[in-house]
Order: C-alpha cells, then structure tokens, then sequence
C-alpha cells in the first residue's frame, strides 16, 4: 500500500476528520464500480480508497443510449444512474467490500428523501465500508427537480434524515451548478454532514452539427475532465474558506499529481480521480506517488502541508458578486 515515500519520513496517510485513508487520493464514483471491474487491472489495495457507484433502492435502467460522448478537455456521459439496487448490490458486492482491503465510501442516490434514507438504513452495517457519499447533486436524472444539491432546504432534508439514521460519516456531493455554493455546504454541514465533495459533473450538452441532433440521447449530460477542474477548484476554494475544519474531498479534471496538489492547495483534504481512470486504470495509484514524490522535495511530511495552503494576495479584494 502507497503510505509513504522511501525514507524521507513523508506520509501520504490523511485523516478527515475520523475517516482515515492511506493516500489523499481516492477512484471517484461511477468510475470504479465497487472495485471488482478493476481488480484484475491493478492491486486496489494500493489506492487510497473507493467511491462506490452510487446506490438506489430499486434497480434503476438508466438513460437510452448513447450515454456518453467524447469532448474537448473532457467527456459527456448520461449514464442516469443504472444500477442493480441496493438488494443486489449487497449480495453481489458486499462479500467483495469486505474483504477487499481498501477503505470503501458508498455512494447513495435517491429519487426522495425516503430513498436515501432507506438505502442508508439498509447499507449502515456494511464490513469495509468508512463513509458514505450522499449524491445529491447528479444531473444524470430524469427531472431536474431530482437535484436536491440544488435547494438547501431539500438538501438540509436529505442529509438530515440520513445522518440520523446512520452512524457513518456522511459526505455530501455538491454541484456547481448553483448560485452560491457555499450557502448549499453550510446547510448540509449543519444538517450533519461530516464533509462535502467538490463538485460533481456539470450539466452540459454537445450537438452533432452532420445530423442536427443532440450526440447524447438525453440530449443534456454531465460534463467531467480537466475542463471542469477550474470551476471544482474554485468550488474548492470558496468552501474551505468559508467553512474551515470541515473535510473537502475534491474531485474535478484531476489526471496528475499537480492537478491533486492544486485542489489540496484550494483547501481539499483528499481528492478523488474519475474519469482519467478510463485512459489510465493506475492513475490514482501515480498520483499519490507524485504527490509523495512532491512532498518529500519540499520536506514536507504529509498532504495535510499542502491543504489551505494557497496564498492570496491582499491587495485585490474580490468583488461582491462573485464571493457567491
């Protein structure tokens, strides 16, 4: 396991918080299925840890396709969460999760406020599992209405009910796509949320200009790669500020080491890595070792050196309307 870097004394270990991981840098959901399609790539126990594809109550189809579509800097997919449903989920998954040696986050989606809750009551006692990712913020969904990331009070209702239903921490995946980010944080912090994740994809579309037609057959899909990192960055950055002692795992375009210590220099506590793990199935295991590797140059002793620690200049203060 990537823990730490030779002699230097450098450890890539990070605590959010109670929920420790070996390395800052975790597979992102929706990327790395629960593991086992990855397995026989690389030794996942080398990694810092997975992001489950999130979980429904019930099996869910997913979107028509195609579902995904190659962009500039980046990739469209409207996959529509597809999944087993939580039964399944746990009988076919669970006994790997258990045993697989790499702390696990379950993601959870639902189409209300009682799905999330009773996937969090049904999962609460899974072996390997440290936290769970409450997603929702996914524009991959049938009604934008579906979007609770996008209200805080339907936000607050979510991670409400399911931190009172759980004694997992409870991470709360956010969206850019609103008007002030941090509003939608702070509301999910107070409702019990032990961290946030920054952000998920954004909502974007792509047309064929030969046939006139939509290239997704949603039309709209989520929008991930290094085109978004900018925007999860600055995400990153406005949240921590605001909100200081609360564990930020960023995720957004990340493919290499600097990419990971950017986010962790906006205020992230660990990060995690999506969709460069479909070009490059080792690539969270490379960019902890670049960021061990990083560390050790600079005598540092672990990512939380690196955390917060951006330095801003005083002389420009930021305009009003963009602080939201």
């Amino acid at each position: 396991m990537t823990t730490s870097n030779g002699d230097s004394g450098t450890s890539l270990a990070v605590d959010l918080n109670g929920v420790a991981f070996p390395t800052p840098v975790l597979a992102a959901s929706g990327c790395f299925g629960s593991g086992r399609e990855m397995a026989a790539a690389l030794d996942v126990r080398r990694i810092g840890g997975i992001v489950t594809k999130s979980v429904t109550l019930g099996p869910t189809k997913g979107l028509p396709t195609p579902r995904m579509v190659e962009v500039d800097a980046g990739m469209l997919n409207a996959i529509g969460l597809q999944n087993p449903g939580v039964e399944e989920f746990l009988a076919k998954d669970g006994p790997f999760i258990a045993s697989l040696g790499a702390p696990v986050i379950l993601s959870i989606a639902g189409k209300s406020v009682q799905e999330f809750a009773q996937v969090a009551i049904q999962t609460r006692d899974m072996p390997g599992v440290v936290a769970i990712e409450a997603n929702i913020s996914c524009p991959n969904v049938e009604r934008r209405n579906q979007v609770f990331a996008c209200h805080p009070e339907q936000a607050i209702e979510v991670i409400a009910t399911m931190t009172r239903l759980t004694t997992l921490p409870v991470f709360a995946k956010l969206t850019a796509d609103v008007t002030n980010i941090v509003e939608i944080a702070d509301a999910c912090v107070h409702a019990g949320a032990h961290g946030v994740t920054l952000i998920n994809t954004l909502l974007g579309m792509a047309i064929d200009v030969e046939s006139f037609r939509p290239r997704l057959a949603a039309v709209t899909g989520g929008l991930s790669g290094p085109a978004i990192r900018p925007v999860a960055i600055r995400c990153v950055y406005q949240v921590a500020q605001a909100l200081p002692g609360v564990p930020i795992i960023g995720v957004g375009g990340i493919s290499t080491a600097r990419d990971a210590i950017e986010f962790l220099l906006a205020g992230a506590w660990a990060v995690q890595v999506g969709t460069a793990n479909f070009a490059n199935p080792d690539a969270t295991i490379q960019i902890a070792d670049g960021i061990g590797q990083f560390l050790a140059a600079r005598g540092l002793s672990s990512p939380a050196d690196l955390t917060g620690k951006v330095e801003r200049s005083e002389r420009v203060a930021e305009p009003a309307y963009r602080s939201g």
